[in-house]
């Protein structure tokens, strides 16, 4: 499919998330190294690249001196890929044509005439007329050329045999060889890398960067994707600033707890970002859950994404409190979905929350906890800047979120969390267990609200049978954030 994105026609690579790095695709009529780490998507993309071009009834070609033909079906049959109408063209050296079952013998590619390889890759492409067409190895051509001086000769007559055939071609490359040779990339019009970055725990996690496409503008960058049956899947880098809407009016969203809300000074701001910030089991959650069930009951559409605790268990507890999440879910205006952290990089699950945003017109998001993803990618450096990133981004399509931290401790004042981002959100919400008449009880207050005046009291918060409670501000004690209070008053303000 071609596309007209600026000046340049492009092709689509098959790949919605690559075009979309590419700005549209890569333009037409060049020659493109795609390199990587063996076992990164090199082949897979290549085929995706082919069947994009088959889809459109353009004639391709997948030149292939690393794997049989039988290999390549094998692979693509694993991501229910239709090769059949791909001209593929499976390259053997010359000593090894015709032998028979001697071809399984070792061989030196030392002793193969590079010539005669090349030469039978080029009368192939001229008779096949293709408009797209992909080389797999240059790697293998690499090895027969045996001196960098005659392989930088041969690539560049490789180029200059696609000058004016209006062909798109990817030569693929696994960076088996010198990694600071860089002749294929200064040669190429354009250059893409895959990576594969291993980590202690959970599955490999991969990247993508175009490093160069000339006369062209692209997606700068480094952009998280995952390979799975179908192929390559990449999630672009979100960039917030591309995500400005008009200014919207800026309105409350009610919890539906007239107590909560005079604490927030009558409700959170949508298009806002909240945090729901203590110790483990003191309400944090139930709190965002009631939230999102309020909106949900005004017909707003909501997501719960949640890494601590099953459907199950979170129904249970809904139920118990009197939170109708379940018939919202039923009706389709809730989602609640089960991450699995260590299986996600920071690129799949922004764009799992940007397709409920885009998709489902989605208002309220829910973060069940930030501790479950900052548990999951403790190698990720750059957490923080991705947070923020997607935080400006739902802010910008006036989505309200929720983001839920654990603190370390339980009760008194040595509480610490894992990670500050109380900056980055506007609102935050403070919970702590403390002691009172022989037993623990729980309080909250709001100690920022960026845009407005909130109340600055401190609230007890009871759940039981009967639901939620706030009670009456906490007057007559002192220290509740400590954990030990002060009785100071005359009356018993405890519910």
């Amino acid at each position: 499919m071609v596309n007209t994105v600026f000046s340049d026609p492009r092709l689509s690579t098959g790949i919605s998330g690559l075009d979309n790095v590419l700005h549209g695709g890569l333009p037409m009529g060049h020659v493109y190294l795609i390199e990587g780490d063996p076992g990164a998507g090199k082949t897979t993309l290549g085929m995706q690249f082919l069947l994009q071009g088959i889809a459109h009834d353009e004639k391709v070609l997948f030149v292939t001196l690393a794997e049989s033909k039988g290999e390549l079906e094998k692979v693509a049959a694993s991501h229910g890929f239709d090769i059949s109408k791909i001209d593929v063209f499976e390259v053997s050296p010359p000593e090894l044509a015709g032998r028979g079952a001697e071809q399984y013998t070792v061989f030196h590619p030392a002793e193969v005439e590079l010539a005669d390889v090349m030469q039978s890759i080029l009368d192939r492409v001229e008779k096949s007329q293709a408009a797209r067409i992909v080389i797999d190895s240059m790697s293998e051509i690499r090895m027969l050329a045996r001196d960098p001086l005659r392989y930088r000769r041969q690539v560049l007559t490789l180029k200059q045999f696609f000058v004016g055939k209006n062909a798109t071609v990817l030569l693929l490359d696994d960076r088996t060889g010198d990694r600071q040779d860089l002749q294929l990339q200064s040669i190429s019009h354009g250059v893409i890398r895959l990576e594969n970055l291993r980590r202690d725990y959970g599955v490999t996690r991969r990247q993508l960067e175009a490093l160069k496409v000339r006369a062209s503008q692209f997606r700068e960058g480094v952009h998280d994707y995952v390979i799975r049956k179908g192929g390559l899947q990449v999630f672009p880098r979100l960039i917030s600033s591309e995500h400005k809407a008009r200014k919207l009016d800026m309105q409350n969203l009610e919890s539906g707890l007239d107590e909560l809300d005079k604490l927030f000074g009558g409700g959170v701001p949508t298009g806002s970002t909240t945090l729901l910030i203590g110790p483990a089991g003191v309400g944090k959650s139930t709190i965002a859950s009631k939230f999102l069930d309020t909106a949900a009951a005004r017909g707003q559409n909501g997501v719960l994404f949640s890494s601590d605790e099953t459907l199950d268990s979170l129904l249970t507890r809904c139920r118990g409190l009197g939170i109708a999440l379940e018939t919202h879910i039923k009706n389709k205006t809730v989602q609640v979905s089960e991450m699995e952290a260590a299986n996600m990089s920071p690129g799949e699950f922004i764009h799992h929350i940007r397709r409920q945003v885009e998709e489902r017109q989605v208002k309220v998001v829910v973060v069940d906890s930030l501790n479950g993803l900052l548990n999951a990618m403790q190698e990720e450096r750059m957490l923080m800047v991705h947070l923020h990133e997607l935080l400006s981004y739902l802010n910008h399509k006036g989505v309200t979120t929720f983001m839920v931290l654990a603190q370390s401790g339980v009760i008194g004042n040595q509480m610490r969390s894992p990670i500050d981002v109380s900056y980055i959100a506007d609102n935050v919400l403070l919970f702590r267990y403390f002691e009172a008449e022989g037993a623990v009880r729980q309080a909250v207050s709001v100690v920022k609200r960026r845009n407005g005046r909130h109340e600055r009291t401190i609230r007890e918060l009871r759940m039981s049978s009967n639901g939620i409670e706030i009670g009456e501000p906490l007057k007559q004690f002192q220290g509740v954030l400590t954990g030990v209070p002060t009785y100071i008053g005359d009356k018993k303000p405890l519910l």
